[in-house]
């Protein structure tokens, strides 16, 4: 289960993510992803509408989210600890009631690393490169 320190607990922290944060869409699951710069921990938050099913279904498949979810956080602890907290809401579509734990956290895997990839950038050198006839002009 997800500490509380990882959790989205307040309606303008969802509202901010999924109003700035990067959208990306998969086939039952639309994740929001965004850099939160007042907190230095990877927090997730879960929507899951009365369209996925009823209350038996629904909470499944929150449980489920939560299990991806705990399952990506040491992948995503690293980046966190290098300045900001990364926030991350999932909304659930209704063909994610019919879909197994794996496939959920597949899709949530590709959405965070799809955010990771963008917005993460390796340090370029941007010396000039030595070639082998040195730095001489023609």
């Amino acid at each position: 289960m997800l500490a509380k320190k990882h959790r989205i607990t307040r309606g303008a922290d969802y509202r901010s993510t999924v109003r700035r944060g990067a959208r990306f869409n998969e086939a039952s699951t639309i994740a929001y992803v965004r850099f939160n710069r007042d907190s230095d921990v990877v927090r997730f938050g879960f929507i899951v509408s009365k369209s996925v099913g009823n209350a038996v279904v629904r909470n499944r498949v929150r449980r489920r989210l939560k299990a991806a979810a705990y399952d990506l956080l040491p992948r995503l602890s690293p980046t966190a600890d290098a300045g900001a907290g990364i926030d991350v809401v999932i909304r659930a579509l209704p063909a994610s009631a019919h879909l197994t734990w794996a496939n959920l956290h597949g899709e949530v895997s590709r959405a965070t690393d799809r955010f990771l990839s963008r917005h993460t950038t390796s340090p370029r050198d941007n010396r000039p490169r030595d070639t082998s006839e040195g730095n001489v002009r023609p």
